[in-house]
């Protein structure tokens, strides 16, 4: 089940949204949130995803707020550059 609604869940819990940056790799995708800098991988982009939605959930369980606050970077922002190659 998914990590933020699976069993044990407690609705009462604070969600946050983060970003997530995924990057094809030979067999499947990386998935990294930069706020956090936590990574995971899997075979398809759902898997992936699913796979560091469970290492964050993971984290928030066992980090202390000091770490939370520590590691939690400010969001961060996406674009597209053009820039010419030869």
């Amino acid at each position: 089940m998914d990590a933020l609604g699976g069993a044990g869940y407690d609705k009462s819990m604070k969600v946050i949204t983060l970003s997530t940056i995924l990057q094809p790799e030979d067999d499947g995708y990386v998935s990294l949130c930069p706020e956090l800098d936590i990574a995971s991988q899997g075979d398809t982009i759902e898997s992936a995803l699913a796979n560091l939605k469970e290492a964050l959930a993971g984290f928030f369980e066992t980090a202390s707020p000091e770490e939370v606050k520590r590691r939690l970077k400010k969001p961060v922002l996406f674009t597209h550059v053009e820039v010419a190659c030869a």
